[in-house]
């Protein structure tokens, strides 16, 4: 199914410090299809921050592109989006899962979802932009995890315009956990995702959480239109290479070489734009992961992006770094 004329077969989540335009920028050079998602940006730092471009500058090569709001003042939202619509993103995305405290003290993320008839009035004021409004949420809160509370929420804000929903697969302790036991502790139950999409037939239902390999992805595909990989493509970020081939229709597979050749170009604009190498390094430190060599990267580029006048040569001797060792048999 795609709607709003994105193809969401295959989604990198939003990730606080982690999906900024740098990475966002490294993971389109591995797949050009996967849809991507900015990191939450709450409506205060648009609307009051010093600085509002900052948080929404995108390179064209970003496409397709999602920028995911954090707020719950539909006024402020629809400003937002409006925004959002200005800079050329493809899709707007309102956070209902987020557990933390902060986040929940600004009354957004998971808590959001004890108000359902608010997040409607925020899809509706999203919709106002022209975008696809889209919604990713939990299956539920603390004690109020029965599926009729979930149905209720998603009946609502289907009713308000949401042709697509992300559902993160677990529920969501708003006391006694972290965000990241938030992300472990609480069991995956992708049976109720399941049968959100039976449920709503109609409705674009992407699955979030604790998918690893696009092998896994596949088998979700069997029960909805879409998968969210979080972390792994964070952390193991050549695991989305296939993803163009195999979900796509894409031909080929980008080697790892010519993606070293791609950052290099791209770092070397950056730091002439005045961006650290640091900023762009931090994120390509798993490309190399589970091969000989791997160590050998990850060192160099943690040992020299950081100097005085680093620039894309950084990269490159961390590519030549990891070539020597490699040969030697070194296995991270």
């Amino acid at each position: 199914m795609e709607q709003n004329g994105l193809n969401r077969k295959v989604c990198v989540a939003p990730m606080l410090d982690w999906t900024d335009r740098h990475e966002r920028s490294f993971l389109r050079m591995i797949t050009k299809h996967t849809v991507l998602y900015t990191e939450m940006v709450t409506t205060g730092a648009l609307l009051h921050g010093r600085d509002p471009e900052r948080f929404l500058q995108f390179d064209d090569e970003e496409h397709p592109i999602a920028l995911q709001l954090g707020g719950s003042d539909p006024e402020a939202i629809a400003t937002c989006s409006r925004m959002a619509a200005d800079f050329g993103y493809d899709e707007i995305n309102l956070n209902v899962g987020c557990p933390s405290d902060r986040v929940q003290k600004g009354r957004f993320g998971a808590c959001l979802m004890a108000e359902p008839d608010l997040v409607a009035e925020c899809v509706s004021a999203m919709a106002q932009s022209g975008l696809a409004s889209t919604v990713k949420t939990r299956i539920g809160i603390d004690n109020q995890d029965s599926y009729e509370f979930l149905h209720d929420l998603i009946s609502k804000v289907v009713n308000a315009g949401c042709k697509t929903l992300i559902v993160h697969a677990r529920k969501a302790w708003l006391e006694g956990l972290s965000p990241k036991q938030n992300r472990e502790v609480p069991p995956l139950r992708y049976d109720i995702v399941y049968r959100v999409k039976q449920d709503f037939p109609e409705l674009e239902v992407i699955l979030n959480g604790g998918v690893q390999t696009l092998e896994a992805a596949a088998e979700h595909l069997e029960y909805v239109d879409g998968v969210m990989i979080g972390r792994e493509a964070y952390q193991n970020p050549y695991v989305m290479a296939e993803v163009d081939q195999r979900f796509y229709g894409g031909a080929g597979v980008k080697e790892r070489s010519e993606i070293v050749d791609d950052l290099i170009q791209y770092a070397a604009l950056k730091v002439s734009e005045g961006v650290p190498v640091k900023s762009i390094t931090r994120h390509v430190l798993g490309l190399f992961n589970g091969l000989p060599g791997a160590r050998a990267w990850r060192r160099s580029l943690s040992q020299n992006a950081f100097k005085p006048g680093a620039d894309e040569g950084v990269i490159r001797r961390a590519y030549e770094d990891y070539l020597v060792s490699s040969q030697t048999r070194e296995v991270a």
